[in-house]
């Protein structure tokens, strides 16, 4: 889930798995997979990088570890 804010400014908890698109138009607008749309006041930037970062405290990303990387090398 990740905490955002319409653009009345109050905030609100949008579950990051059904987004389906984001686009700035020049608000960022958020479409979900069964077409309900959202405008939010945080740029689109800042918008992915909070449902990255929801991504990763579930485990939905892949996190490389240091050891991995000493493995590339």
């Amino acid at each position: 889930m990740v905490q955002l804010t319409k653009l009345n400014g109050k905030p609100f908890t949008l579950n990051a798995l059904y987004i389906e698109t984001i686009e700035a138009i020049p608000d960022t607008m958020i479409t979900l997979t069964n077409g309900r749309k959202y405008v939010v006041a945080e740029p689109k930037e800042n918008v992915i990088e909070r449902i990255n970062d929801y991504y990763k405290t579930i485990q939905l990303l892949g996190v490389i570890h240091q050891e991995d990387k000493k493995d590339e090398e």
